[in-house]
């Protein structure tokens, strides 16, 4: 989708997107200073594998402060973006024969992840009236003895879905009791709206569970640093040495420059992140309205990322245009052909009745965007 909208706006054809899954905010001032600081100061060679020492602290500082999580910096390792801690666990944990339980909706990654270990992805329901939290009934049906490990994104993309406590102390019982490695992609953990962020880990430990956590964070989306590549992994110490040798072979080491940057992203000022949150919540409650009043289409609010997730099963099997509407990449296709809006279908992420669109952008664009998918649905029959 993203690549048709590209070489239509090519050609100069007016195209709305709401698939962008990054911020629209430029990184924070404070942080692009700090980067150009480091450049300046000759920061531009290699750094040690799991990270430069001053920035594996600076996180170590942050875990405690804002997720209550205590850790070492042998305990943490530095990614070229968080998608390279969660490949690099999963080539750690896991191997041929291993399952590992992944929940539908699903980022489009994470069975790819358990396929690249040679493992086999099990995939669970979710309940979509219980902002997309386990079906633990299905989980219970699926559980086998090759299980080793169960991945968890809370708040989440696709659905912005955020997991209440009880479920994840559920699900943190249930990693124990059946010796699975959890590993909790926490990547939206500062978009949260109506509620405080805890960390599954802080939960794990609060709780006295004890189960083996992984946990995987960014500075991509608090901070608007998708393009400087910086995410990291925290747990036990074998584990993230493991991973490290692993991300050694395949990386050497991330950005040095961007390192420098992230402990000013993790100790500096915070005043920007707070004003983008305020945003997106007001966006959040646009967008979804604006759905909702779509005919045919209802979505439920989200609680955090920045991600709707409207179900557009009512416009499957049907035609327009002569064409059928077999699935979500149908009609997202005919949204875009006709409406020139750029969403993303909901198949691709397990979901095959919804559409997923990002608020991550201004609220004149998604205003014209809806507009223009109500007169492309109009014309369904």
């Amino acid at each position: 989708m993203a690549t048709i909208a590209a070489e239509m706006k090519s050609k100069g054809i007016d195209v709305i997107n709401l698939s962008v899954g990054e911020p629209d905010f430029n990184t924070p001032v404070n942080i692009i200073n700090a980067g150009k600081t480091a450049m300046d100061e000759g920061y531009t060679k290699y750094t040690a594998g799991p990270g430069m020492i001053e920035f594996r602290d600076a996180i170590c500082e942050k875990l405690k402060r804002e997720n209550g999580i205590d850790y070492d910096r042998s305990n943490i390792l530095v990614s070229n973006g968080e998608k390279q801690s969660l490949s690099t666990v999963c080539q750690a944990l896991f191997e041929e024969g291993d399952e590992v339980v992944v929940f539908r909706p699903y980022w489009v990654s994470f069975p790819e992840f358990v396929r690249l270990a040679n493992a086999e992805p099990i995939i669970v329901n979710t309940l979509e009236e219980q902002n997309y939290e386990p079906d633990f009934d299905d989980l219970k049906i699926k559980t086998s003895e090759k299980i080793k490990g169960v991945i968890i994104n809370s708040p989440s993309n696709p659905t912005g879905g955020v997991w209440s406590e009880e479920a994840i102390k559920n699900i943190l019982n249930i990693a124990k009791k059946n010796n699975w490695v959890l590993i909790s992609d926490e990547c939206y953990e500062k978009i949260v709206y109506d509620r405080d962020f805890i960390s599954i880990e802080k939960i794990n430990r609060d709780n006295n569970i004890n189960a083996t956590v992984i946990t995987c964070m960014s500075l991509s989306k608090t901070y608007a640093m998708t393009g400087w590549r910086i995410g990291y992994a925290s747990g036990p110490i074998d584990i993230i040495k493991a991973m490290s040798k692993i991300q050694g072979q395949a990386t050497s080491c991330a950005n040095s420059i961007g390192q420098k940057a992230g402990i000013e992203a993790l100790l500096g000022n915070q005043e920007h992140t707070n004003k983008m949150i305020l945003e997106y919540k007001k966006r959040r409650d646009l967008i979804v309205a604006l759905l909702n009043h779509l005919s045919g289409v209802t979505c439920v609010t989200p609680k955090g990322a920045f991600y709707a997730f409207p179900d557009f099963s009512h416009y499957l099997n049907k035609y327009v245009d002569g064409k059928l509407l077999k699935d979500t990449f149908a009609i997202s296709e005919y949204i875009l052909e006709y409406a020139k809006v750029v969403t993303v279908p909901g198949d691709g992420f397990g979901s095959p009745k919804h559409l997923r669109f990002s608020y991550a952008t201004n609220k004149k664009t998604i205003k014209e965007g809806i507009k223009r998918i109500e007169k492309a649905l109009k014309r369904i029959i």
